[in-house]
């Protein structure tokens, strides 16, 4: 069984992606590493050329401006990288710019990759979530976030990144995949606020027109990280890997876990999914088998 990890970027620097931390987090599962480095403002390609490994492997990329509709051009720059993965591999472990493994889960993984390595109904391996927020103390918990996602896929070139690069179809179906007990820590809104506000201007231009940004983002204030509908303390421990950047955290996020900003609606279904576990009308962009 080989494995092939891979994953996309640009301006890592500028926008504070922990995109080496993301890299070093699957390589020891990983056979190799596929990243495409986008056509960037800063010294990302330095940074990228910087992770020690003779593991990785990369190509250059430049991204479409014109495509925006649904953040199209984050599906294309995924399935550009994925086609760069030689037929000898057996899976494809996904990982975007913002996320980190803890090294805690290798074992799941690869016994499971292992697993159904022989079982070509299996399709993909899906993964629970943490969405850390304000800070490395905090995850959001509401469900206006998601809770599992695809992460690591057969490496079948009819495979295709969806929409704005969260999940995958095949042909256009959903993926058969198997759940692991395993999550991924999604660092996206973990910088300082700064930085958050400038990222969240770049990262809307993905979806809209500028004259649509610049009439309803201001470029210059800060994020307001206390405008998040539902927060909880994270007490376990981070990974190996992102250590040294979080000890470098200078700035500073107090956040009320006891406040819940829901509507109605929201309110009423937190509750039911708070007494049964469940959660309804959740979107699910794969099938369980």
């Amino acid at each position: 069984m080989k494995v092939c990890g891979f994953s996309f970027v640009r301006n890592a620097v500028k926008y504070s992606y922990p995109v080496v931390e993301a890299v070093k987090s699957i390589l020891p599962i990983c056979d190799s590493f596929v990243m495409s480095v986008g056509n960037s403002v800063d010294d990302t390609m330095d940074l990228i050329r910087s992770i020690d490994s003779g593991k990785i492997r990369i190509v250059e990329s430049v991204w479409d401006a014109g495509k925006r509709k649904n953040g199209e051009v984050l599906a294309e720059e995924t399935n550009k990288v994925f086609d760069q993965i030689p037929e000898e591999y057996d899976w494809a472990f996904y990982i975007q710019a913002d996320e980190v493994m803890h090294e805690k889960y290798h074992p799941v993984l690869s016994a499971a990759m292992d697993s159904w390595h022989d079982t070509p109904e299996v399709e993909g391996i899906l993964f629970k979530y943490l969405h850390f927020f304000g800070s490395f103390d905090y995850h959001a918990d509401s469900r206006s976030w998601y809770r599992n996602e695809i992460r690591i896929i057969r490496n079948n070139k009819q495979i295709r990144s969806y929409k704005d690069a969260q999940g995958f179809r095949l042909n256009g179906r959903k993926l058969n995949v198997k759940a692991v007990d395993a999550y991924m820590y999604h660092y996206g809104w973990v910088r300082p606020p700064e930085i958050m506000q400038q990222k969240h201007v770049s990262f809307n231009r993905l979806y809209h027109s500028d004259e649509w940004v610049n009439r309803r983002i201001n470029h210059t204030q800060l994020y307001d990280y206390s405008k998040v509908d539902s927060i909880s303390r994270f007490t376990d421990t981070h990974p190996l890997v992102m250590q040294e950047r979080i000890r470098k955290l200078n700035w500073k996020v107090e956040l009320d876990e006891r406040k819940k900003s829901y509507n109605l609606a929201d309110r009423m279904l937190h509750w039911v999914e708070d007494k049964t576990g469940k959660r309804l009308f959740e979107y699910k962009n794969y099938n369980l088998i």
